[in-house]
């Protein structure tokens, strides 16, 4: 291990150590990130001065948040970026753009997220060389954008020689901080404390002296440098004004040291501090414009470096410098900054400079901010966006646009997550007009959706909206019934939605396909699936319809609930396509989500495990939940009862009607009926769209095992209303495999095992044949039982359904037939995540590809990889190819 001076750390010996450990680890390509947390001035720059220290060998990039750019997207990662953006040409074409984009090199929009892994690999490609240290200061006050990127990177650097650091005062503003590995550094004790302020302060000390100053800093170390300053060892002698806290001590401290100075200082330290680029060009335009001597001015500013970066001694002198000036004086300093900004390179800085210099309500500022919310939206800037907004609504003089405008402005909080900040913006906004009424009320619902409580719930506020756009806007009043209901499916509800929705506006020309989804859905509720499904199957079966575009999860439920695998599979593939090809982390999990879903239901495990996994590696980058029910719906039918249970019993409460349904597929397969009994009647109990729908099979089967008829028919006739309203193989096969075992009718189940003849209902089929053979077998016919029960054992193995093809064999060792064991599969002994990675090496992804499509770094991969090849017994990847359930 390197030497280096961590005992020269009066009390900071331990943290110092741990961050050489760090440096240690990234020096043996295990990298890791640490988040050094404290009040200010209790020792993060030292320890960062530290590391500058023990960091031989290693590259050493830099950035730093600044309170005055918080709102610019990628400010902080650009900073830390800048030394190695020649690399770029290294990164593959969509990482290269995305960083580009960010960086305001080329235009577009590019994902937070996208640019985060885009980052990785530019920092892992700089690390080939040698290895990396990345230092984060001020990070309370980075940019959203910032943020996000740095600290995906920061949980990936694992497999590579890279050390991140970040230093910050409290993170709760950025929650993504939280949940990288951290270090709060407390007060210094009582010995370290004298030990520190006798080290600074060589003077003798008056004991009353002392004491007093070790009372007032709290073992704060830059307290205890600076007190003494604030009013002279004979001030401290007689006791000083308390100030209300230790960081206020300091910029107390620091306010006094640059009270004294001229004017024109004065106003040079402020304009400095307004700037928190450091760029000495731009500083020296703005004195001009101010009139300042600056090399006069310059010489006598202490805790300023004039240099090829303005940087100021500590954070604290900057807030110090800027809170001291007089208001008249910072609008000044702005003013100056924003005259000396290039309206063509920089408008957005401009623009902000011009905000913070006005007094009041600017209507040419204010246009100018909304300019750039544009500009920085267009380039993925959203929480840039929502700040522009939100001060350009501020400084906009004519009432409506106002609203308008604080409304665009609690749209893009909401897309960014900032649900406090969205909420308390909204009470700001008069809404007398019935439009704008409306719009707020959308808000509202939405924002209610998203944090689940509230006076209201979603539901009420769309409704309300609806109601208001009724007479002055019938087409948007539709739309929002339909959005209504919706989330009336996703979260409960329906009816007293559906009851409201029936006084919905009839459409002034030909109906959309929304205004037919509207009128279908309020008759599904009303009149029934048959009425409901001569509106509804017309547009399931047009997959181009742009009510699906916009609402996928209706129509996958809708799919469900009328049995049309067709429609179902086609929605979830487009929403893919189009989640992809928008770059959206937020639609595309859904997508995935859905499709992985119906692929399970084709039979196809491996391909819906490489879509769960991806699914899941987004919403691990994003911070958001997994969407759990395709993994639901691929435990249920694959039948391992420990891991399914183990799944089942991790789901959120509010999944309880999915983990019902898989319960009784479950408990189906392993042939327990009175669970799966219980199970599926809860589930069909609730009539949820969709849910119901799937439930109701398992019912049949289960009521009829535990002789239950009665329950059987009923649960029958409400399959055979859906089945024959979709009017699609999909529900008609069930439907006749659900009539064969209640009426026992052999020329039921041979219907279904007919109309079940398509490769994509082949777990549909391979059941339907395990229920025909268990019927012939307990009729005593035991060769026709052996010719249905065969194909369906070696189908049911094939897919990876274990449950039922032990059911299966089972019934085939009572016809007297040893039913073959099922071959180990490769998949079978890898994780979700390992399958993923083994099908897209198998199909011929480097581990480059891999590590994007995973947003991992390619050394990870390379981990991932070698445990693959341990586990299934390989040397090279060649030899996945070869593998046919991995392919």
């Amino acid at each position: 291990m390197v030497e280096t001076n961590a005992d020269a750390l009066i009390g900071r010996q331990t943290e110092a150590r741990q961050l050489d450990a760090l440096l240690e680890a990234a020096r043996e390509g295990r990298g890791g990130a640490l988040v050094l947390r404290g009040e200010p001035g209790i020792g993060k720059s030292a320890l960062l001065s530290h590391l500058d220290e023990a960091a031989t060998g290693f590259l050493v990039m830099r950035a730093s948040g600044a309170e005055f750019e918080m709102e610019l997207p990628f400010a902080a990662l650009h900073q830390l970026l800048a030394p190695v953006t020649g690399r770029l040409t290294a990164l593959a074409a969509p990482h290269r753009k995305a960083l580009e984009i960010a960086f305001g090199l080329d235009t577009g929009m590019p994902d937070p997220f996208l640019v985060g892994v885009a980052s990785l690999g530019l920092l892992a490609e700089t690390a080939r060389e040698r290895p990396l240290l990345c230092v984060v200061d001020d990070a309370q006050w980075l940019d959203l954008a910032s943020a996000k990127a740095l600290a995906f990177l920061a949980r990936r650097v694992s497999a590579e020689p890279i050390a991140v650091v970040f230093a910050v005062r409290d993170s709760s503003r950025l929650p993504e901080l939280d949940e990288l590995p951290g270090l709060t550094l407390q007060g210094l004790g009582e010995r370290d404390a004298r030990a520190l302020l006798a080290a600074a302060v060589r003077a003798p000390l008056d004991e009353r002296v002392r004491d007093r100053i070790l009372a007032e800093a709290r073992g704060n170390p830059l307290a205890l440098l600076e007190l003494p300053r604030t009013a002279g060892l004979a001030g401290m002698a007689g006791g000083f004004d308390q100030p209300a806290s230790v960081p206020a001590a300091i910029e107390q401290s620091f306010g006094c040291r640059l009270g004294n100075l001229p004017a024109p200082a004065r106003l040079l330290v402020t304009v400095a501090a307004a700037d928190p680029i450091g760029d000495p060009g731009l500083l020296w335009r703005a004195a001009e414009v101010l009139g300042i001597d600056t090399a006069a001015a310059a010489d006598s500013v202490p805790l300023v470096e004039f240099g090829t970066r303005i940087r100021f001694s500590h954070p604290l002198a900057r807030s110090a410098a800027y809170r001291a000036a007089a208001p008249e004086e910072r609008r000044r300093a702005h003013a100056a900054l924003a005259a000396a900004t290039d309206p063509v390179a920089d408008p957005d800085r401009r623009a902000w400079h011009r905000a913070q210099a006005s007094a009041g309500p600017d209507e040419q500022v204010a246009a100018e901010l909304e300019a750039s919310a544009t500009r920085a939206q267009d380039r993925g800037g959203v929480a840039a966006a929502a700040a522009f907004l939100e001060r350009s609504a501020a400084l906009t003089t004519n009432p409506d646009l106002r609203v308008e405008r604080a409304l665009t402005a609690v749209q893009a909080k909401l897309s960014v997550g900032d649900f406090d900040a969205a909420a308390d913006l909204l009470t700001t906004v008069p809404t007398d007009d019935p439009s704008q009424a409306a719009r707020a009320d959308l808000l509202r619902g939405r924002l209610s959706f998203v944090r689940r409580r509230g006076d209201e719930g979603p539901t009420a506020h769309l409704l309300r909206a609806a109601a208001r756009l009724a007479a002055t806007d019938p087409p948007r009043s539709r739309e929002c019934y339909l959005d209504a209901i919706e989330m009336g499916l996703l979260i409960g509800g329906l009816d007293h939605v559906v009851e409201a929705a029936g006084k919905a506006p009839s459409p002034d020309g030909p109906a959309s396909s929304a205004d037919a989804v509207l009128t279908g859905l309020i008759s599904l509720v009303g009149d029934g699936h048959a009425a409901a499904g001569e509106i509804l199957r017309p547009i399931l079966g047009d997959l181009d319809h742009e009510v699906w575009a916009r609402r996928p999860s209706l129509g996958f439920m809708v799919a469900v609930e009328l049995w049309d695998f067709d429609a179902l599979y086609g929605i979830a593939t487009r929403a893919v396509a189009a989640g992809r090809e928008a770059g959206s982390f937020h639609a595309l999990p859904i997508g995935l989500a859905m499709q992985a879903a119906a692929t399970v239901h084709a039979g196809d495990f491996g391909a819906a495990m490489e879509l769960i996994s991806e699914e899941e590696a987004i919403a691990e980058a994003t911070r958001a939940a997994p969407l759990v029910y395709p993994r639901l719906h691929l435990a249920a039918l694959r039948g391992r009862r420990k891991e399914a249970a183990e799944l089942f019993a991790s789901v959120d409460p509010r999944m309880s009607l999915s983990v019902q349904w898989a319960t009784a597929v479950l408990n189906n397969g392993l042939a327990d009926y009175p669970a799966a009994l219980e199970a599926a009647k809860q589930a069909v109990e609730y009539g949820a769209v969709g849910t119901a729908s799937l439930a109701l099979p398992e019912l049949v089967e289960a009521a009829v095992r535990c002789g239950e008829s009665e329950l059987a028919a009923e649960a029958l006739a409400s399959l055979r209303e859906r089945a024959q309203a979709g009017r699609q193989a999909w529900g008609l096969g069930v439907e006749a495999c659900a009539r064969a075992l209640v009426t026992e009718d052999e020329a039921a189940y041979q219907e279904a095992i007919d109309v079940l003849d398509d490769s994509a209902l082949v777990v549909y089929r391979a059941r339907a044949r395990l229920l025909y053979g268990e019927w012939l077998r307990r009729q005593g016919r035991r060769r026709d039982a052996r010719a249905e029960l065969r194909p369906a054992h070696e189908s049911l193995s094939d897919l990876g359904m274990e449950a039922f093809a032990e059911r299966a064999a089972g019934e085939l060792r009572a016809t007297g037939e040893h039913a073959r064991s099922r071959s180990a599969q490769a998949s079978d002994q890898l994780t979700m995540q390992e399958v993923h990675i083994a099908r897209l090496v198998a199909e011929g992804a480097t581990s480059k590809e891999v590590a994007a499509k995973l947003f991992l770094s390619p050394r990870t991969v390379d981990a991932h990889l070698r445990n693959i090849f341990r586990k299934l017994g390989l040397t090279s990847r060649r030899q996945l190819r070869d593998l046919p359930d991995i392919r």
